[in-house]
Formats: C-alpha cells, structure tokens, sequence
C-alpha cells in the first residue's frame, strides 16, 4: 500500500466555507491530494464580513503542526493566515526543524470586504523571519472573489505535490481558478430580503417598539446580524432607523396638527411629555415645542 504523504494547510477557519481551511481542504481534495490542517485563528464570520477573531495560542499552533508533522510528513505546507508575532515564529520553528520540501505563504492581510486582518508588526516579522523559508509567495492581488486567492494557492501546492515546476503549478493553478470563476456565483446571504422585512416592520411597530431585540427576535435572527444587515445596506445601526422613522412621524404631527404635546407623547408611545421632549432634544437638538413654533 503506497504511504499517504498528505498537504498541510496552515491557517484560519472562515464560517462561510468560502476561504480559509475550509476552502483549503475542499480544493486540494478536489484536485486529488490530501489534506491535514493546523488552525490559527477563529472568526465568527458570514457574508457581511468577519465579526470578531479569536486567535489561538503560538503553542496550540505550534501543539496542531507537530503532532501532524511527526506523524505523516507532509513535504508542501500552505501558510495562510497568521495574526500574532507569537504564532509567526512557532511556524518559523517548525520549518526550521522539519525542512519540508515545498512551503507555499499566500498572504492574508485583508479580507475580501476590506478589513484589515494583519498589522504592520506581524507583516514585518513574517517578511524578515519567515519569507526566507518558503518556497513561493504568491501575490495573489489578480482574484479578488472570496476565497478564490486562497483557493488558487492551495491548488499551487497540489500540483508542487504532485512534482510539477513552480511555474508549471502556478499555470495549472490558474486555469483551475479560471474555470471556478467562470462557474461560481458568489456566496450571497439573505441581506436584502431580511433588510425590507426589518423596514415593514418598523412602519408596522415604530409607534410601540424601538427596542432592535423586538425586532430580531420576530425575524428569528440574532441583533448583531440585523444590525450587520443594516450597516451594510444603510449604513446606519437599526436603532437609527427606528428612531429616524419615530421622529420624522413625531415631527409630522407636530406640524399639521393641533394635538397638545402630552397627546403626540401618549400616540407615540411615550410614558409621559417629558419622555418626549428628551427624546426629540437628543435627535433634532431642540424641544419639540421649539420646532413646533418654528
């Protein structure tokens, strides 16, 4: 039986599946390899963008290579995300240590929604301690869809693998991505049909409920998803928007009515006058009584 000599793929883990280890394993069991990984960093993370990171610790890093490497040998290693000093030079260690014959770095630096996923400390420790032990280092600036850049080095080190020329791999590696691109839609969440769902609601409730947990929760989504739906549509939180559409009601009946200002308090959902008076103060920056004469 031959001995299964496997690609390891170091890197972080992305929610959505459309990059980091996930999209890693995918494509180089795709393309007929095997692969092994060692996780550096978490996310929580969906089609709006990377949420938080929780990154591990050097020595969990470090712990995830060797028990792979003193195992099944890995001669490629993929090197993607790295976010701490710490987690660069255990890499580092371990390249010195083991030598294997092909280490491809695809630099993670920004996400595909331009957040910024790597600082100028680390960037610099990798260039001047890292660089000097990979094989290639792929600038991957020509695949700018999720995944599609991580997905490309991945296939570079399947085809190094299978004993094909850097330059070989890198053209083989781009005809694959050409062909996905050319096949792929890219991932898209329910956004805009939760963002016009989120809006009908606040007509129907703005006059009873500003609070955003009302809303989530009768959408059945969490508020820190209903409020990334928001951001990236709108720009603005979904307590503005309620709120926005409260005062401009507010501010209606204020001008063509002669309700006195305790009734448009009760109407709209306030305990009492005042309740009013210091909410209209903090969105316009004056009383409503003001606003009223003016």
């Amino acid at each position: 039986m031959e001995k299964l000599n496997p690609i390891l793929t170091i890197t972080g883990s992305d929610s959505t599946g459309g990059s980091g280890v996930q999209a890693d394993i995918q494509t180089i069991t795709e393309l007929g390899g095997f692969a092994v990984s060692a996780i550096t960093s978490v996310t929580l993370q969906n089609t709006l963008g990377i949420q938080e990171f929780y990154d591990l610790s050097a020595e969990v890093v470090r712990g995830q290579i060797e028990a792979v490497v003193n195992d099944l040998r890995p001669q490629v290693v993929k090197i993607g995300l790295l976010r701490t000093a710490e987690t660069v030079r255990a890499v580092v260690s371990v390249l010195q240590k083991y030598h294997p014959r092909h280490v491809i770095y695809a630099p993670v630096a920004v996400s595909s929604r331009g957040e910024e996923l790597v600082s100028e400390e680390v960037k610099t420790i990798i260039k001047g301690e890292m660089l000097p032990y990979c094989t290639l280092v792929l600038q991957l600036d020509d695949h700018s869809m999720h995944g599609l850049a991580n997905r490309y080095a991945s296939a570079v080190a399947v085809f190094l693998h299978q004993g094909d020329s850097p330059e070989e791999a890198k053209g083989k590696a781009q005809a694959y991505i050409r062909a996905k691109m050319i096949r792929a839609s890219d991932l898209q969440g329910r956004g805009s049909e939760l963002y016009q769902e989120f809006m009908g609601m606040v007509d129907q409730y703005y006059r009873t409920n500003s609070d955003v947990a009302f809303y989530a929760d009768q959408m059945n989504v969490s508020a820190r998803y209903l409020a990334q739906v928001t951001r990236r549509i709108s720009g603005q939180p979904p307590k503005a928007i309620i709120d926005e559409r409260l005062i401009k009601e507010i501010e209606r009946a204020l001008k063509m009515t002669t309700k006195t200002m305790q009734e448009i308090a009760y109407e709209y959902g306030f305990s009492s006058q005042a309740y009013l008076t210091k909410f209209f103060r903090k969105m316009r920056g004056m009383p409503p009584s003001q606003f009223r004469k003016a």
